[in-house]
């Protein structure tokens, strides 16, 4: 989830502890803070190894075993920095900053991304896929009651608060069930027999959802506005990464090999070739338009470099897609895609003339 909501959950929790009235802010303050704290493993990179922060991004810092250690390390560096301003005992401070460490891993499980929960006993990534890691409808109100509770001291925000952040993931479970049933019944319309449908949220909301599903080496992708009724929007396919097949020019015990490897774990597998790039491998699992196989990310090979690591490659290109995406969350029809003789056509018109004048 994005660090302010996880910063204003772990706030959530310290306060609903009963602070006394003096302690208000400090509780406050601490939860917030620890409540980000996890976070800090982003900052576990090479310069020489692109995908070391996939591996360790959710991994042991949001472990369930690691909480308490979490929670005394957040303490210790928050008791020296901020004892002259809130002067608690190290047990009051360490007791604010686990409630807020606690939160984090949790809430990063509501989401599509995968967290390591049960790290080190598995490397599992569970995500439940029941929040987007931005949603401003979960994020505002409980801003909104934190604030309330801080400031005036009134446990009844708090306790709002906390009730909110727990209910609002509950109708994204829901709506998760009922995007995957029309996942499931758009699959049997294809004849398909897919073993698993996943159910994604789309940006920022629980109304329009990705729904992903794998049948005869191919990865199929449709969108589902989950509103009264369900409506698909009909998305695009792709063949699954078949490393012998696709990159059967790839030595497999060469680095690029187990890069590969390692980018398939991250991504639990939905991952296929760029079409019309044989040298890119893409995430499938996330696009801007939740019927696109648009990836936000992807890694590069290098064929003549086996041994040279892979690139790892962010993509934001969102032009146009904005406006693309509020026309589905409201339920409206989608403009059909340009023809190859539009295109053509287009290509034609604005290319510039052969020779300008001299």
């Amino acid at each position: 989830m994005d660090p302010l909501t996880q910063g204003l959950l772990g706030a959530t929790a310290a306060q609903n502890l009963s602070p006394p009235r003096r302690h208000a802010a400090a509780a406050t303050a601490l939860g917030f803070l620890s409540g980000m704290a996890a976070d800090l493993d982003v900052l576990i990179r090479s310069s020489e190894d692109a995908l070391l922060f996939l591996e360790y991004h959710r991994q042991f810092t949001h472990s369930l075993i690691f909480i308490p250690l979490g929670a005394l390390l957040c303490a210790s560096v928050l008791q020296l920095l901020l004892a002259r301003i809130w002067p608690l005992s190290f047990f009051r401070s360490t007791l604010y900053c686990a409630a807020g460490y606690a939160t984090h891993a949790l809430l990063d499980a509501c989401t599509t991304y995968g967290t390591q929960l049960l790290w080190p006993f598995s490397d599992a990534r569970i995500a439940w896929n029941v929040l987007s890691i931005i949603d401003p409808l979960y994020t505002l109100p409980i801003a909104a009651l934190v604030l309330l509770a801080q400031r005036g001291q009134r446990r009844w925000a708090a306790r709002a608060a906390l009730c909110w952040a727990l209910s609002y993931p509950l109708l994204g479970l829901v709506q998760r069930e009922r995007a995957e049933t029309a996942g499931w019944a758009l699959a049997t319309s294809r004849d398909h027999h897919p073993e698993t449908v996943e159910a994604k949220p789309s940006f920022a909301n629980l109304l329009l959802w990705k729904t992903v599903y794998r049948d005869n080496g191919y990865f199929y992708v449709d969108a589902v506005r989950v509103g009264r009724q369900p409506q698909i929007y009909t998305g695009d396919a792709i063949a699954a990464l078949d490393p012998a097949r696709d990159l059967a020019w790839l030595p497999h015990d060469s680095r690029q090999a187990q890069d590969v490897a390692r980018f398939q774990w991250f991504s639990k597998g939905y991952t296929a070739l760029q079409p019309g790039d044989p040298l890119r491998i893409i995430d499938i699992r996330y696009s801007i338009l939740p019927h696109e196989l648009d990836a936000l990310w992807s890694i590069r090979l290098y064929p003549q470099h086996p041994e040279r690591g892979v690139d790892y490659q962010t993509h934001r290109n969102s032009t146009n897609k904005s406006a693309l995406l509020w026309q589905m969350l409201m339920g409206r029809e989608l403009p059909a895609p340009p023809t190859a003789a539009a295109v053509a056509t287009a290509k034609t018109q604005a290319a510039p003339p052969a020779s300008g004048p001299l």
